[in-house]
């Protein structure tokens, strides 16, 4: 393999003089130490590894099949950890969607087992919330802190936020198509409810954000029945179906003309970035399976649709009415 990786980086070498002397270069170490490496005496480090595929441009991942159709690498995106981090994480973000709004052949497919980033990017209370448990979820000073969500809605940075609706309007001009169950939405009123009972939510505030996954709702709605996305400047579809079937994973596929990637959840703002051709053929085809499998919603009739998000009006209504009643309760 290290003898492949050497063959493979000397044929893109532009050094007519010494192959020897510019891996020492990149590597910033002795030309005996990579007269070693490169003549097989000595193993590379994954460290050096990657320094080496990143200078020539060499896909690892493309060496790695050549030896192994089994093994694929994936690659993990920095976690946010903070405000500042988090901030980055959304123009990192928008920096990689951009230029796909550009590509009309761009789809996003997106398995739900959680309501997405597609609808919860916007100045609203709801965007705030989930900010919030991220931090909650990835800061170990902030878990540990008492500080509640009104009180750390008060010191957002404005940055912050404007960095978050920008990457939101971002989504309005790529084609997306949503897998949705009955549960899509149970995981963030179940995480609402949590968070006000243990005193980290107002009451006050808990409604609001109630009225804001309901409005999310309406609005999914709408642009299901249109099959397009709202403002967007492309026209670009949108489609939901509801899936019976099989579970959602809160995975993400991307495909262009040209390419297809797959995102698979890792934590909780962090995903494993897998562009292995074949595995991300192997879950295209799955999640084609799971729409054939399931109804598309716009064309399901309307009793079905309206059966469908009416449950879910009922659920968030049925937590509504758990905050006003446990509210009361406490006062007793």
């Amino acid at each position: 393999m290290q003898k492949h990786f050497f063959d493979t980086l000397k044929s893109k070498s532009s050094n007519n003089h010494s192959f020897i002397e510019e891996v020492a270069g990149i590597l910033d170490i002795g030309y005996d130490a990579a007269y070693r490496r490169i003549n097989l005496k000595t193993n590379l480090t994954l460290e050096e590894s990657v320094i080496l595929a990143r200078h020539y441009k060499v896909s690892l991942n493309k060496l790695f099949e050549l030896e192994n159709t089994n093994t694929i690498l994936t690659e993990l995106p920095p976690e946010p950890k903070d405000e500042t981090t988090l901030e980055m994480w959304f123009k990192v973000s928008l920096q990689n969607l951009a230029p796909l709004t550009k590509l009309r052949s761009t789809e996003f497919i997106w398995s739900g087992k959680d309501i997405s980033l597609f609808h919860t990017l916007t100045d609203s209370y709801l965007t705030r919330y989930k900010m919030y448990v991220w931090l909650k979820d990835l800061n170990e000073e902030m878990a540990l802190s008492k500080i509640t969500f009104d009180e750390w809605m008060q010191t957002i940075p404005k940055s912050l936020l404007d960095s978050a609706f920008a990457l939101g309007e971002v989504y309005k001009n790529i084609n997306i198509t949503e897998l949705w169950n009955d549960n899509t939405v149970t995981g963030t009123l179940q995480q609402l409810l949590y968070y006000f009972e243990t005193g980290l939510v107002s009451k006050e505030i808990a409604l609001k954000i109630c009225n804001d996954i309901d409005a999310v709702i309406q609005h999914t709605e709408k642009q299901t029945i249109n099959q397009s996305i709202s403002g967007s400047k492309n026209k670009n579809f949108f489609r939901l179906y509801k899936c019976d079937l099989h579970m959602l994973t809160n995975s993400l596929m991307v495909t262009t003309s040209f390419q297809k990637t797959f995102f698979v959840p890792f934590t909780v703002l962090s995903y494993l970035k897998v562009e292995h051709e074949d595995t991300c053929n192997q879950m295209y085809d799955f999640l084609q399976k799971q729409m054939s499998n399931s109804k598309l919603l716009a064309k399901a009739g309307e009793k079905d649709r309206a059966l469908f998000f009416n449950k879910i009006h009922s659920k968030i209504e049925m937590i509504r009415k758990k905050i006003i009643l446990e509210d009361a309760m406490s006062v007793l």
